[in-house]
This record gives C-alpha cells, sequence and structure tokens, in this order.
C-alpha cells in the first residue's frame, strides 16, 4: 500500500511518498469450521531466543475464543495472529510469572478499542504465601485505589462501557469448572510448580479437548486423570532431563513429560515454553520424550497451528 503525505517546509509543499507493508496474516489458524490451537509464545523468561513468552490461541468456528497466559511478547502475537479482543470469551492465566501473565495490563487496555462491552471470564489460581490470587494480582494490576494500571479499573466493575472481568479462583485439590457456554467447556486444576500456585486448563470444544499442562513438575497423579484422552496436549520442556534443586522441583524434565504422556495418552502431544537449558540440546530432549510417548509429537514455534 502508498501513502502520499505532504509535508509544509518553508511554505513548499512536498510529497513523501511512503511504502506501507500490510503483511500481518488474515487468521491463518482460524478455518471456518472446527478448533485449531495457535500457539502465541513457545518460550520463556528470556528476551534472546526470538521466542515470545507463554501464551496460546483456541480458535473455535473461525473466532479467538479462548486465551490461555499472556506471557510477555503475547500482545504482540495476538494481533499478528489477527486474534479479536472482542471474540474471546474467556481468559485463563496459569500462574503469575512474568513469563505468563506481564502482558496482560497491555492486552485488556487493547480492549478498550475493540468496542465490546459484554463481560469477560478469566480464572486463575488462588494465593498462597508469596503470590497473590487471581483476584489480589487483578486489583493490584487494576484497581483504581492502588493499582499498578488504577486507570484501566472500569474493567473490574464494567463501568465507562467496559467489559467487566469477572474472575474466578481455582484452589487446590479439585476440579473446578471456570468456564461453561453452549458449546464450550473449561475447567482447571492445580499443579505442583514449586510454591508457586499454577494451574492447568481443559478446553473442551465440540469433540476436541484441549490440555495445557503450564509448568510444572510432574508430581501429581491426578493431572493424568485431567488429561486422560485429551485430542492435544500441551506440556512445557523447560529443563533437561539431569536438572536438580530449583529446576527439577518446579519442571518436569523431559523423560517425565514422555513418561505423562504415555499414561494420558493424547492425540497430539505439543512441546512448548522452551528456555536455554532445554533448547541447547533441544533434539535430545525431544528424543527421551518419544522414547516414552508413541504418538504425535510437535515441536512449537510462535505462531505455529495445531489442529486435533
Amino acid at each position: 500500500m502508498t501513502i502520499r503525505i505532504f509535508i509544509n517546509f518553508l511554505g513548499l509543499s512536498v510529497a513523501y511518498l511512503l511504502l506501507v507493508s500490510c503483511t500481518m496474516p488474515d487468521a491463518p489458524c482460524s478455518p471456518g469450521e472446527g478448533v485449531t490451537l495457535q500457539v502465541l509464545g513457545s518460550g520463556g523468561p528470556i528476551a534472546d531466543d526470538a521466542r515470545a513468552s507463554s501464551g496460546y490461541i483456541v480458535w473455535i468456528d473461525g473466532k479467538s475464543r479462548v486465551l490461555i497466559d499472556a506471557g510477555g511478547g503475547t500482545f504482540l502475537r495476538f494481533g499478528e495472529a489477527a486474534a479479536k479482543f472482542s471474540d474471546l470469551d474467556f481468559i485463563g492465566l496459569s500462574h503469575f510469572h512474568t513469563d505468563h501473565s506481564a502482558d496482560f495490563p497491555a492486552l485488556i487496555k487493547s480492549g478498550s478499542f475493540s468496542g465490546r462491552e459484554r463481560p469477560l471470564s478469566i480464572a486463575g489460581p488462588d494465593g498462597d504465601g508469596v503470590f497473590p490470587g487471581l483476584k489480589d494480582f487483578l486489583q493490584a494490576m487494576l484497581g483504581k485505589d492502588h493499582g499498578a494500571y488504577a486507570y484501566l479499573a472500569a474493567f473490574l466493575d464494567g463501568t465507562a462501557g467496559k467489559p467487566m472481568l469477572t474472575p474466578r479462583e481455582v484452589a487446590a485439590g479439585k476440579v473446578t469448572v471456570v468456564y461453561t457456554s453452549e458449546d464450550l467447556n473449561i475447567d482447571a486444576l492445580q499443579v505442583p510448580h514449586g510454591i508457586v500456585p499454577a494451574v492447568a486448563f481443559r478446553v473442551r470444544a465440540a469433540d476436541q479437548t484441549l490440555v495445557f499442562a503450564t509448568d510444572q513438575n510432574g508430581g501429581d497423579p491426578a493431572f493424568v486423570e485431567f488429561a486422560s484422552g485429551a485430542s492435544v496436549l500441551v506440556m512445557h520442556m523447560v529443563v533437561p532431563d539431569n536438572v536438580e534443586g530449583v529446576g527439577r522441583r518446579l519442571h518436569a524434565p523431559p523423560s517425565v513429560i514422555g513418561e505423562i504422556a504415555a499414561r494420558a495418552a493424547p492425540g497430539k502431544l505439543v512441546l512448548s515454553h522452551f528456555m536455554a537449558r532445554s533448547l541447547l540440546d533441544l533434539e535430545q530432549n525431544v528424543s527421551l520424550v518419544r522414547e516414552r510417548y508413541q504418538g504425535e509429537v510437535v515441536v512449537a514455534e510462535d505462531l505455529a497451528c495445531v489442529t486435533p
């Protein structure tokens, strides 16, 4: 597209031609019918691997209905995917590490320009010690009295024509229904991620089930039941197999990911949320997963599309 701009300089109008590249994709992951997973961010909390942090869209019949996580960089990827804030029915924030939630305020602000007024469901973990629960997180971000972005407080009460966020906190120890409608059902389960309250999400639409494991150490057998028979299981491969200490308390190594996938038996396994430690020998780490899980393995990239 060519734009002609006239600049007045010392009384003379000078015309400049600017060539503007319009390369934004036309929602390449959103076919007219069916369910598709799109990876917004396949990286972690590092800025030198050309990957955005954690974020995923579930497209349903051509609309971006579900967003899981909003880590750094996903704000840009959301736009590149041609997703629409006005189409979202649900946002799930798995936990409050920055690489899963830092772009949330930016995304909400962008919603100011969407024309949307209907409420928006959001779910995340309850609080535990150092980490806030979802409701406290929203107050810290958007609260009108002391929020970091208090000018966005209308999203908490639905005033000024803004869509009201309706939060649901997920407590440990049980599966919690966090969203339901005529064609979409979402439930959640807390999973072990060290001292950090973290939530896995299960999205059911049409005849497909997508499970987002988030960051977890793989130590709770209840997750296997939660993920059992999923069309697509997304698991985060953050660390290599020989990891010890804090890394192991937070994250499942490749062999454990493979064992979980073998027991849950999803149609496809998507490996994502890579960091330098797991990217260093990615081929070997993926092979450790494939030794245990015999189904299809997809290695995620930003903006990649996965069909069940």
